[in-house]
């Protein structure tokens, strides 16, 4: 008896694994690199998800310091209108100034985790998103729609792009 429940609990042991690494082996689509190489992006760790989600939410209530205590010491940002910004306290001088100036407020609209093996064969954990953004603009409020791309590495926000464009009265 004592072989039989040994086996079974090994059986599930290496069946919920085997449930776990196909999982995050599910395909969704591909990247180019600077190459022109194909490279197989999968579903990611919904774990860089959450940090992300976190990060918008320090974003919305200013908090410069949670933000500065997720973010790898030295963060890349690459703007939407060719800024970039390079360092823990560039990013905190960057934000210090656009909070007070804009007043911006995300909303967001979806997080998907993937992950791709990059050209060094390291496994990148990226999360993309979608967010409304309103900003002040004067007197009148601006709202645009982003699409961010973050790469998360040891629960760290290492870099991320942001691309936006102007909401549509009808979106």
């Amino acid at each position: 008896m004592r072989k039989y429940s040994l086996l079974l609990g090994l059986t599930i042991i290496f069946s919920c694994n085997s449930k776990m690494e196909k999982a995050t082996d599910t395909q969704i689509g591909f990247e180019i690199s600077n190459k022109g190489e194909k490279l197989i992006l999968n579903a990611g760790e919904m774990a860089s998800v959450a940090i992300w989600e976190k990060y918008i939410d320090a974003h919305n209530n200013r908090d410069i310091a949670a933000i500065k205590s997720m973010n790898a010491k030295n963060i890349k940002v690459y703007g939407p209108r060719g800024e970039f910004i390079e360092g823990l306290e560039a990013h905190e001088e960057f934000l210090k100034v656009w909070f007070s100036t804009n007043k911006p407020k995300w909303s967001p609209k979806y997080y998907i985790a993937n992950n791709v093996v990059n050209t060094n064969g390291d496994i990148e954990q990226w999360v993309t998103s979608s967010l409304n953004l309103s900003l002040v603009d004067g007197e009148k409020v601006l709202k645009v729609v982003q699409v961010n791309d973050a790469l998360i590495k040891d629960g760290k926000v290492q870099k991320f792009y942001v691309y936006e464009r102007i909401k549509q009265d009808n979106e």
